[in-house]
């Protein structure tokens, strides 16, 4: 478990995802996208690495969900899903969430790691430039409402 403090004094662990977690989690993802994971989606990540919360006062204030699969030989990481509760944004919770989640895709074996964000979610693409991310390319349609997604990958020292 990691523990830090953001700008507005608040102390938030970053752990592991429990049963416990998951109403919170899709709560926090119903709130955050248009086109939701459903509870079981969540559920197949249980007990793996990369699914991890962010708690704050007993209450879960964000999340993480990322793998690490073989392509070509090659480990590579994918973030697959991360969101922050609307009540938590800006006090750098998704940025301690994805810091933390590439180190533990590094520990698994992972040289890169990729992720697929909205062609208009330019929040979120800020916060990945942040992090070493470089766009890679467009995937036409990729969202289930037509939008396309930017594939956007960085290597893991």
């Amino acid at each position: 478990m990691t523990t830090f403090a953001p700008e507005d004094g608040e102390r938030v662990s970053i752990r592991p995802a429990e049963r416990a977690d998951l109403l919170a989690v899709v709560r926090i993802e119903n709130d955050s996208f248009s086109q939701p994971w459903p509870y079981d989606a969540f559920e197949r990540f249980l007990g793996n690495p990369g699914f991890l919360v962010a708690e704050t006062d007993g209450e879960i204030a964000g999340y993480i969900v990322a793998d690490v699969t073989q392509q070509i030989g090659r480990a590579l990481g994918h973030v697959k899903d991360i969101a922050v509760h609307p009540d938590h944004r800006g006090a750098g919770i998704g940025s301690a969430l994805l810091s933390r989640s590439l180190g533990v895709l590094a520990a698994q074996g992972a040289g890169t790691v990729k992720l697929e964000v909205r062609r208009s979610n330019d929040g979120a693409k800020r916060l990945y430039r942040e992090f070493g991310f470089e766009p890679l390319r467009r995937v036409p349609a990729y969202y289930g409402d037509g939008e396309d997604a930017i594939v956007m990958i960085r290597k893991v020292e």
